[in-house]
């Protein structure tokens, strides 16, 4: 890690709409800041380097602590004989339930064998076949054929996030660990121009500071700390949506957050990370039951216990509901040992832990948390709605996943938009000249919001209790409303006290984080109540028919300077650009 630069703190800015924080009290530069250190984040990073460009990754605890690590099934890509990037493309678009953008598709199903290539050149070792070599594929719910690469049997993010790891510290790239970025900062133009983030006691920097630069890549990855019960890392608290929210970009699709069908279940009152149960285990052919042993995914989809996962979790809903259980099985006694052991140990490892034995045992499983297919908006090069600011990864919505994100396209979502960030951002770099970071205008430096309270770090419990009953699995206009008004007291509760007293809560990382998570929700709940249908992982009882007539298309957010939130939807499933042709050339470094 470099030590800061002796600019003065005093330059750098504060964003008009801020989190509560102490003034910056270091400084360092940067061509290009990535936020976050999955294979989004690290994929973009290395592409940049290699490109030129002076690189800084901030990340929120170690560098392979973010949710790449916990992918178990693996990476999907048209790698096998006889499968193509059309074959894929049309299973995503199936999962998508009518939301997908079809360019955004096809621009992943095409570049993604490539990509893949590539991440095996930057040195993953994916499981192979021992006589030939070739890459060993399995099949998930929603594709139709075997196209997906995993890697130590069910640790195929492990493997991942090793490899980028190594190859960003063999780069020499800028690293800041144990970092929670705060905001985005921005030039007199509206342009970003960096970040301030508060470094939590460890490395050379800490305490509150700011990486400026000409471009931020955000790869914060997702938001499943909102709800109870998550497959995401603690991590997961919705940090980048936030940031971008207050930086004035748009977000969309935020009501469709999938919930994986099969998570461990650890009992009633268990809370925070839950153990996946991968996909790939029904890839296998492990089995959906009941109690009883009945097969109950039988005659819901084609595919069975393989439908798409907004299918099968709502089959195991309905289900419970059936059978006023609190959860179903899954059985993959038949699997034996041997099988069990050398394809899925992580898997095996996580039952056992739990008093499960899955060779002898079905496996009691339920819903939970697991993945956000919307996020901050981009166009095909991850470009947001604020000039210089990009995402990729879970933060982003590309319009890749719609309405529903098929089985391991996530990995590859952020290795192929991370690249294309890459491109554009040297592209533009080369254009303009080197030069150009001399010579950048300031940020300036606005006063923050002085009656925005931060939430206290127990507020979190209470957020995640009203999402989970309100805006979980089974939503409805009564849930969703109540939930809305809670989280409406929630923040007004903390707003009174501040113009009574003065007070607030202190500023740090868990009360920060707590806010976050706040906005967050409060966008979530607003468009689930606006979408009154029900359309991929998004489930309305109360509108329980999909109307493409009236909603198939997308709904936009943002985040008004008073606090409010400005909900409008777009004329089609096809997005707007995120820039006009005269702000394009504008906001050209």
């Amino acid at each position: 890690m470099t030590r800061p630069t002796g600019r003065p703190a005093a330059e750098t800015a504060v964003p008009a709409t801020a989190l509560r924080a102490p003034a910056p009290g270091w400084a360092t530069e940067a061509d290009v800041v990535v936020v976050g250190s999955g294979v989004a984040g690290l994929t973009a990073a290395l592409r940049c380097a290699a490109a030129g460009a002076k690189v800084t990754v901030v990340t929120k605890a170690r560098l392979d602590d973010g949710s790449t690590r916990w992918a178990q099934g693996g990476i999907a890509a048209a790698l096998g004989e006889g499968d193509t990037p059309g074959q894929h493309l049309d299973d995503t678009l199936v999962a998508g339930a009518g939301l997908c953008d079809e360019r955004a598709v096809r621009a992943l199903v095409t570049e993604g064998p490539d990509a893949v290539r590539r991440l095996i050149d930057t040195g993953a070792r994916f499981d192979a076949d021992d006589a030939t070599g070739e890459i060993l594929l399995t099949r998930e719910g929603g594709h139709h054929r075997r196209r997906i690469a995993h890697a130590g049997g069910d640790a195929t993010g492990a493997e991942i996030s090793r490899a980028l790891v190594e190859a960003v510290r063999a780069a020499g790239i800028d690293t800041v660990e144990n970092a929670l970025v705060l905001d985005l900062l921005k030039d007199g133009s509206g342009r970003a121009a960096g970040v301030t983030l508060h470094v939590m006691g460890e490395g050379r920097r800490d305490g509150v500071g700011a990486v400026l630069a000409d471009a931020v890549v955000l790869a914060t990855g997702g938001m499943g700390q909102i709800y109870s019960a998550t497959t995401n890392p603690a991590v997961s608290t919705g940090d980048g949506v936030a940031l971008a929210l207050r930086a004035g970009a748009q977000v969309s699709d935020l009501e469709f957050v999938q919930f994986h069908p099969t998570v461990l279940w650890l009992g009633p009152e268990a809370e925070g990370q839950q153990p996946l149960v991968s996909e790939a285990v029904r890839g296998e052919g492990a089995h959906l039951v009941d109690a009883d042993g009945v097969r109950f995914m039988r005659g819901q989809h084609e595919l069975a216990e393989l439908a798409p996962r907004d299918i099968v979790a709502k089959g195991i809903m309905r289900r419970m509901r059936e059978r006023g259980a609190e959860h179903m099985y899954l059985d993959a006694r038949h699997f034996g040992a041997e099988m069990w052991a050398r394809r899925f140990p992580t898997i095996l490892a996580a039952c056992r832990a739990h008093g499960i034995d899955p060779v002898t045992e079905p496996i009691p499983v339920a819903p939970a948390a697991h993945y956000a297919s919307g996020g901050v908006r981009t166009d095909l090069r991850g470009r947001t709605t604020v000039p210089g600011l990009y995402a990729c990864g879970e933060v982003a919505c590309t319009g890749v996943h719609g309405a529903n994100r098929l089985a391991s396209n996530s990995l590859l979502e952020g290795l192929v938009f991370a690249e294309r960030i890459a491109e554009d951002i040297t592209a533009r770099a080369e254009s303009a000249g080197r030069e150009r970071r001399a010579e950048r205008t300031r940020p300036s430096a606005p006063a923050a919001s002085g009656d925005a309270p931060l939430l206290a770090s127990e507020a979190r419990y209470e957020i995640q209790h009203i999402m989970t009953h309100g805006a979980g699995v089974l939503r409805s206009a009564e849930s969703l409303a109540r939930a809305a008004d809670r989280l409406e007291r929630v923040q007004d509760e903390a707003a009174a006290q501040l113009r009574r007293d003065g007070k607030t809560a202190e500023p740090g990382v868990e009360t920060w984080e707590a806010t976050n998570l706040h906005l967050v929700a409060r966008v979530l709940v607003a468009a689930a109540l606006r979408r009154e249908e029900t359309r991929g992982c998004h489930w309305r009882e109360d509108r329980p028919e999909r109307d493409d007539a009236a909603w198939r298309r997308h709904l936009l957010v943002t985040l008004r300077p008073d606090g409010t939130l400005d909900v409008r939807s777009t004329d089609s499933e096809a997005f707007p650009p995120t820039t006009t042709p005269r702000a394009e050339t504008e906001s050209r470094p």
